[in-house]
């Protein structure tokens, strides 16, 4: 049976080793604090403003200011910078944190064009960074796909379990 990350890869099309391209450098330290602050304060107004309702329910129960500071938060975590987001929420726990979501690829896509679309619209990200943070959000935003997959699998045969780990 393949690995989270595995089938990540699979239906992301981006291998591990240029998913996690992100590691080989300090990103936060390359672009700076300011660049995630304003990459997720663009990705969300694009969310809060898509067309489709389908896709902004399900971003409903939170605000635009309370999804940005997660985001920014978690990704200068991620990505080489001070632990904001485990100091203030603990623990990333991604699958787990999008467990009441709807989680589909549908929605992995959505979210992946507003992404590329708030990638090329913040100053200060040069072109290989922007790769990298391209190949690590499609991969990540698959795994939480793959994460909810197996999450609804696991309820169907009576585990009833919340899964919140990684692969």
């Amino acid at each position: 049976m393949q690995s989270l990350q595995e089938q990540a890869s699979q239906k992301s099309g981006v291998p591990l080793d240029e998913a996690f391209q992100v590691d080989a450098v300090n990103l936060y330290e390359r672009l700076g604090h300011q660049v995630f602050i304003d990459l997720s304060t663009n990705f969300y107004t694009r969310v809060y403003d898509d067309k489709e309702t389908w896709f902004r329910d399900i971003f409903a129960n939170s605000t635009r200011e309370h999804a940005t500071q997660n985001q920014y938060e978690f990704f200068i975590q991620r990505l080489g910078g001070p632990p904001l987001y485990s100091q203030r929420k603990g623990h990333p726990a991604l699958i787990g944190r999008h467990g009441p979501y709807a989680v589909t690829e549908r929605a992995a896509q959505r979210w992946l064009e507003h992404m590329d679309e708030a990638l090329d619209e913040t100053a200060g990200i040069d072109e290989d960074s922007r790769q990298r943070l391209r190949n690590f959000f499609r991969h990540t935003a698959y795994f939480l796909v793959a994460g909810k997959e197996l999450v609804n699998r696991n309820r169907l045969v009576g585990y009833g379990g919340k899964h919140t780990g990684g692969a």
